[in-house]
């Protein structure tokens, strides 16, 4: 369904918007149909809602009908748009990387707590701007993990690595976007195989690595299991297959008193954290996120 020649203004377009995307039984159809309208039309919510008398052009009309019919048969708004906001920033997004989700800003949350108390028990000051601090991003598709912890840690180094190429070319091009792109290293690589590091080097590693299981493909979301890359979505079958490589690799690379942060699948956390209860690693801790689901881990290595 497409829409009518007939001029129309921004407040029968949103409404007939959001009207198709109910139908369709599309989740959160009324934000929807907002972010596309303002998208076709280049203006913020603030304008398109002081202006619901406004007419739009029977192009942009017509192109705002084909992105909610196009929602309405599954594919992401992201994806639609080409953007997501992430920790306060705009990111491009692709079908090539996970689109940036809010629960993952936990992770950013903890890593930056815990390095402020690695620097209170050393007895430095409180003010952290990263200085020296050798960072790594495992699996970092749209950059966004490594971007905001290069935004909030002006002095560190961080090396993001994925082993998607085309992940890769799109968290340089968010990198290049925020001027961070001389602080951060990309690699294609399999988890840190292809970190050429000496042993222990790093600070902090950090990592949203694929969680879900694929005997749970069915359970997801069409948006999700249609529409994000299966790379960035399975960590095998059960979904928790990747953490061990992941925590053994950490184990090499982090210096002693090294932090290693990552994101939980919302079952995994009865598989992963034994993986964490050995002598190697202290100061366990799991963060919660807003819905009450384990969602991150931390450790120090000793």
């Amino acid at each position: 369904m497409t829409g009518s020649k007939a001029q129309t203004d921004i407040r029968g377009a949103l409404r007939k918007g959001i009207s198709q995307l109910r139908t369709a039984d599309v989740s959160c159809f009324t934000l929807a149909a907002e972010l596309l309208l303002l998208h076709v039309l280049g203006r913020d919510r603030t304008w398109v809602y002081s202006h619901p008398e406004e007419a739009i052009s029977s192009a942009d009309a017509d192109r705002f009908f084909a992105l909610i019919c196009r929602r309405a048969a599954g594919e992401p708004t992201q994806h639609l748009t080409g953007k997501q906001e992430f920790w306060g920033l705009e990111f491009e997004v692709t079908p090539d990387v996970l689109i940036p989700r809010p629960e993952t800003e936990h992770l950013i949350e903890v890593a930056l707590d815990r390095l402020a108390l690695r620097e209170l028990r050393a007895g430095r000051k409180q003010t952290l701007t990263g200085e020296g601090l050798q960072i790594a991003d495992i699996g970092t598709g749209s950059g966004c993990i490594a971007i905001a912890l290069a935004k909030e840690l002006p002095g560190a180094t961080i090396h993001a690595t994925d082993i998607s190429p085309a992940a890769l070319a799109v968290a340089q091009r968010n990198a290049a976007r925020h001027s961070v792109a001389d602080r951060i290293h990309f690699l294609e690589s399999n988890l840190l195989d292809g970190v050429l590091h000496s042993q222990r080097s790093f600070d902090l590693i950090a990592s949203n690595p694929p969680y879900i299981g694929r005997r749970e493909a069915a359970t997801l979301m069409r948006e999700v299991r249609d529409h994000e890359p299966e790379i960035a979505l399975y960590g095998g079958e059960e979904g928790y297959e990747l953490y061990a490589d992941l925590i053994t690799q950490a184990a090499a690379h982090l210096k002693p008193g090294g932090l290693l942060v990552f994101e939980l699948g919302h079952n995994s956390l009865p598989a992963v954290q034994p993986l964490l209860d050995v002598p190697t690693w202290t100061n366990v801790a799991v963060t919660n996120d807003l819905a009450g689901i384990p969602r991150v881990i931390a450790a120090e290595r000793l």
